[in-house]
């Protein structure tokens, strides 16, 4: 995990029941498809199942900010490309890019602050030295990335 990019953490096809009356993609399958990125982000860190057995732990999303920028189609290829932005001992705070395989244009755009959840009690705990490990080198990759421009906005109406 050396390289200073994005992970590429999923792809799909655009399904039919994930698109609307419109004719493209439900707003809630965006979250869909993020979602699965980050499944794919905790198997790249040992938290996979094998990694949540051994550790009893898991990731808990606490917060999650959508940005739609583009209509998707159906049966159009799509890909998230994941950055860790920053983490902690028990956190952390990424984004998730949605693309057209190999494109440039970003389609829709998701921060998501995570937490590590000890299964058992249910409550938050320091990362297993293992995934410590894995989030430490991931970090230090990504640390020399630019911060995606959709990260730390928020919603309101303009001032008067």
């Amino acid at each position: 995990m050396s390289s200073a990019q994005p992970l590429t953490t999923y792809q799909t096809e655009i399904q039919p029941e994930w698109v609307d009356y419109n004719g493209h993609l439900r707003d809630a399958f965006y979250l869909l498809i993020f979602s699965y990125a980050t499944d794919a982000l905790m198997d790249r860190l040992g938290l996979d199942e094998a990694g949540r057995a051994r550790t009893g732990h898991t990731l808990y999303t606490l917060e999650c900010h959508l940005n739609y920028l583009a209509e998707v189609k159906l049966g159009a290829e799509v890909e998230v490309r994941t950055q860790l932005l920053a983490h902690d001992r028990k956190r952390l705070h990424i984004h998730h890019g949605l693309y057209y395989p190999g494109g440039d244009e970003l389609l829709a755009a998701s921060e998501q602050m995570l937490m590590n959840i000890d299964s058992a009690s249910g409550r938050s705990a320091a990362f297993d030295e293992q995934v410590m490990a894995q989030v430490l080198a991931l970090g230090e990759a990504h640390g020399r990335l630019p911060v995606p421009l959709h990260v730390g906005r928020t919603i309101g109406l303009p001032g008067r």
